[in-house]
Parts: C-alpha cells; structure tokens; sequence
C-alpha cells in the first residue's frame, strides 16, 4: 500500500493522543491545576492535531462528515463517533481538574473507554480488510492498543508502567510482522482468481494489463525490498522499545525522560510506515505484481 504521510501521521499521533488521555482518565498522573492543563493539552494537541491531518489523505475532505451517518457499517464513522465522545467527556473531566481540583471519577473512567475505543475503532478500519492478508488479523488491533497505552504510560510519566507495556508491545510488533509475512501465502487469492482464468490452466503474466499507471498501481501496489524492510524493523524496534527501556532503567533524569520519549515516537513513526508500505492488496495480483 502506499505509505501516505498524513495517514501515517493520523495514526501514530492521535494513538499518543489518545493513550495520553486513557491515563489521565484513570488518574495518572494525579494533577490538577496548571499542571493537569498542561497534560491535558498535550494530549489534545496529539490526538486532534493527529484527527485533522487524516484529513488531508481525503479527495473531498469538505464531505468528511458524511462518514459519521454510516455508523451502522462503517468502522470509520464508528471511529469518528468514539473520538468524539472521548474528547467532549475528557473535556468536562479535565475541566474539573483544572478549574475546580476535583477529580470526577465516572467521567474519567468513561473518557478513559471512549479513548480506547477509538484507538480500537480506527485498528479496525485496517484489520476488517480481507484483501489486505497482512491486516486481516487480530494482532492488528492489539498492535494499535499496545503502542497507544504504551506511549500513553511513557508521556504520561509512569515509568514502571511503561517499561513493562513498552516491552509487550514490542513483542506484539514483533508477532505482527512474523505473522504478517506468510499472511498472503496461507490465502486462498492467487493470479488464477484474480484473472477469473483458472479454469483454461496455468496463468501467469505476461504483459501488464496496461501500458501506464493508474490509482489501482498507485494506491494499492507499493514494492519494498525485503533487506531494506529488514532494516527498518530493526530501527523501528530499536527506536520504540529497546532503547526507551534501557533510558528507563537508567536513574531518572527529564533528559533522558525526553530522550525516550523522542526515541518512542520515532521508532512508532517507522513501524507505521512499514505496516501501509509491506501491506500487500490482492489487486496486485492481477497486475503480476506477486
């Protein structure tokens, strides 16, 4: 699939955003005033800003709010219905801490699952997509979740949380990508369905169904070289969870807090680049693309 920068951004941001805002939700870090303003800002600025730059990926982006009357079906408006929800209650939750230093338990914890769900919703839109093997799994949204409370734990201060969620959803990137790579292989779409010729015999390309390129090869068909891949998986591994768990382990210190923190965001950067740019479509079949 073609690695488009304002989805990968939407996706690794408002994940931040919103697993900041789960443990403010639940009470983490106990703050109020001032100080909860800040965290509560942060979390905002991650999650709307990240919101806001999906849009850009749209062809009419003026008709984005056509998506929230297909609930019933659509993950996608499903997604924009929990965002929703999560930022007017964690609003209101908020505002008691900040103005009134109380802390309205019930609306947190609510917040807190709208949070979620919306990091769920939008794993979803990627994982119910059968014509995407590599996405059609039950990792993808443990992927999504682990890295947003993850990330959430690690900007939120909470430093034993974070190194243990940190590790997890390491491992679970890790199973993701193992997982993902035999994912088209083990499918039941193969040039011969694709082309609907099976039936003649043996089918294999010989000449591309056309002589340019259209949005099918543009959107659906993106190639990546296995080493370059391989290289990537490294850094992203790297950058998100080995060397942020080494910071950690080390005595405390706001640098190396910031550090972490740079390292974690970069490091999920990478991997969501690499879950749109190895995502294999099943269109690529009729091209002779696998």
């Amino acid at each position: 699939m073609h690695p488009a920068p304002s989805v990968i951004f939407f996706s690794t941001f408002s994940g931040l955003g919103f697993g900041l805002l789960i443990w403010l939700g639940l009470g983490f870090p106990a703050v109020t005033g001032w100080s909860a303003f800040a965290f509560f800002a942060i979390a905002y600025v991650l999650a709307v800003g990240g919101l806001i730059s999906s849009t850009f990926h749209l062809g009419h982006p003026e008709r984005a709010l056509k998506a929230f009357t297909q609930w019933k079906t659509s993950w996608l408006s499903r997604e924009g219905w929990c965002a929703v929800a999560a930022l007017v209650v964690m609003a209101i939750y908020g505002a008691g801490l900040v103005f009134f230093g109380q802390r309205w338990t019930v609306l947190g914890i609510l917040g807190a699952i709208f949070s979620l769900g919306t990091v769920f919703t939008t794993s979803m839109i990627y994982a119910q997509l059968k014509t995407v093997p590599r996405w059609h799994s039950r990792l993808t949204p443990l992927n999504f979740m682990s890295l947003s409370i993850a990330g959430g734990a690690l900007l939120a201060g909470q430093v034993t949380w974070s190194l243990i969620l940190i590790a997890l959803a390491g491992v679970i990137q890790f199973a993701t990508w193992v997982r993902g790579d035999g994912a088209f292989a083990v499918g039941d779409t193969d040039m011969a369905s694709a082309t609907q010729l099976g039936g003649i015999g043996k089918v294999r390309a010989f000449e591309p169904p056309h002589t340019g390129t259209n949005y099918l090869l543009r959107e659906f068909v993106h190639v990546i070289g296995r080493k370059h891949s391989q290289k990537l998986r490294i850094i992203a591994l790297g950058l998100m969870a080995v060397l942020p768990v080494i910071l950690l382990l080390l005595p405390f210190n706001h640098i190396l807090a910031l550090v972490a923190v740079l390292a974690h965001v970069a490091g999920v950067l990478t991997a969501r680049w690499l879950f749109f740019a190895e995502a294999e479509h099943v269109v690529g079949l009729y091209y002779g693309k696998r």
